[in-house]
């Protein structure tokens, strides 16, 4: 048959000619390569997830606590306050307790005032210690002559809050003045 004439090349089987399997060599590299990059992705992924996640349980924890802060903040607003003498659970004096200290948080004596709601995806409620501070005197002058300005209570409210994993936690506090 005459390949010229039909336009078809004549197939010669390969004889004498030995396959190198280079084919199948760089095949398993490429898949090698492949499954790294595809671990490496997976790796990656998950600890984006991990990360979204720490930062959603550290934002419920913190909204918890400012809950809280709020809560003792609207407690010092009524009109006749319980005595600052530990008492009453949750009132101190700022002398008395020093709330700085981690072993005070824990301490058996300190009791923390329970926020009375409940949260979405906090399953332990947030709680918050209230302490009278020095009264402070108020700044400038008075209208009468002689007549100090009277001083000014001042109480700190201090919340601790955990989100929905007890290893996440929140402490937050403000300086209140009545």
């Amino acid at each position: 048959m005459d390949t010229r004439k039909t336009g078809h090349h004549r197939m010669t089987p390969a004889i004498g000619r030995r396959q190198q399997g280079a084919i199948l060599a760089v095949s398993l590299i490429m898949l090698l390569v492949m499954t790294l990059i595809g671990v490496t992705a997976m790796q990656n992924t998950i600890m984006e997830q991990r990360m979204a996640g720490n930062t959603r349980d550290i934002n419920l924890a913190f909204q918890a606590a400012e809950a809280a802060l709020r809560e003792g903040e609207v407690a010092l607003e009524a009109a006749s306050l319980p005595d600052f003498d530990g008492t009453t659970d949750g009132y101190y004096k700022a002398e008395d307790i020093a709330i700085g200290n981690p072993q005070v948080w824990e301490a058996p004596g300190t009791v923390w005032i329970t926020y009375p709601d409940s949260l979405d995806g906090v399953p332990t409620p947030p709680e918050y210690v209230l302490e009278e501070l020095m009264p402070v005197k108020q700044a400038g002058g008075s209208l009468a002559a002689d007549e100090p300005l009277p001083e000014v209570s001042m109480y700190r409210v201090t919340s601790r809050a955990s989100g929905s994993s007890s290893d996440t936690q929140i402490m937050l506090q403000t300086t209140y003045k009545r």
